[in-house]
């Protein structure tokens, strides 16, 4: 059983479909914790500690980010922040007449354990800014997010398609795959 904090649902369903082809369960916990200024590896480093030392047990973190070459890798851990503020509108307004669209998504799950230190797995996916919004699935900056060999957005790709490889995925699977050689 693993615990996975977060107070964001999306997140959660994503976690758990990826983790059932694992046959590992996921308990999740909505407990706030404070996110310190820094790399999305500053994040779930520092949340995975205070959540473990809290709680008194092992438990797995998530920061993930847009980071856009051109933009140089805004909004990165401001993420979160720009969807609610300018959103997927705002970036597409920054990169009308920009030619270099590329962007990824990372995803970092910090874990820690009582009494241990952190550690951080990092997935990412390669992608392009599209020229306007498509697709209604997903959330935040999918409908933004066109990834060329399904030559789709995030938003026009169900969870289930999405989880064949986003960087949510690699993240957790880089974490599964250390845990289950370590548990």
């Amino acid at each position: 059983m693993i615990t996975f904090i977060t107070g964001n649902k999306h997140k959660v369903i994503e976690a758990e479909n990826i983790f059932k082809n694992f046959d590992i369960n996921l308990d999740h916990i909505d407990l706030g914790y404070t996110e310190v200024q820094g790399t999305l590896e500053d994040v779930a480093i520092s949340g995975a500690k205070y959540a473990s030392q809290k709680l008194n047990k092992s438990v797995i973190v998530e920061d993930a980010g847009l980071f856009i070459k051109s933009l140089e890798d805004f909004p990165g851990t401001y993420s979160s922040y720009v969807q609610e503020t300018i959103g997927n509108d705002g970036i597409l307004k920054l990169m009308k007449d920009v030619d270099d669209r590329y962007a990824e998504f990372r995803s970092v799950i910090g874990y820690c354990a009582p009494n241990s230190e952190p550690k951080i797995f990092l997935g990412k996916v390669k992608g392009q800014i599209a020229l306007k919004e498509k697709g209604n699935l997903g959330f935040a900056f999918d409908p933004i997010f066109y990834v060329e060999k399904m030559d789709k957005t995030f938003g026009e790709l169900t969870t289930e398609e999405k989880n064949q490889f986003s960087h949510r995925k690699n993240s957790l699977e880089q974490f599964i795959n250390w845990y289950s050689s370590n548990d």
